[in-house]
């Protein structure tokens, strides 16, 4: 059986949990961050299970 690439570009976005999900990070936490508050910022940093529409998708891009 041949082995499968990975999609660079989604292997540096996303990550696979211990059960195979995948979990992204937020979008808006990188710059101008003066006007937004503090625990706004907080929850940008966490990592979030991505949308189950997307992950089937996903699971093809990072297969390992």
């Amino acid at each position: 059986m041949p082995k499968l690439k990975t999609h660079k570009g989604a292997s540096k976005r996303f990550k696979k949990t211990g059960t195979g999900k995948v979990v992204r990070g937020h979008a808006f936490a990188r710059h101008i961050l003066t006007s937004k508050r503090r625990k706004r910022k907080k929850k940008l940093h966490e990592q979030v299970v991505a949308d189950k529409s997307d992950q089937a998708k996903l699971q093809r891009m990072i297969p390992y």
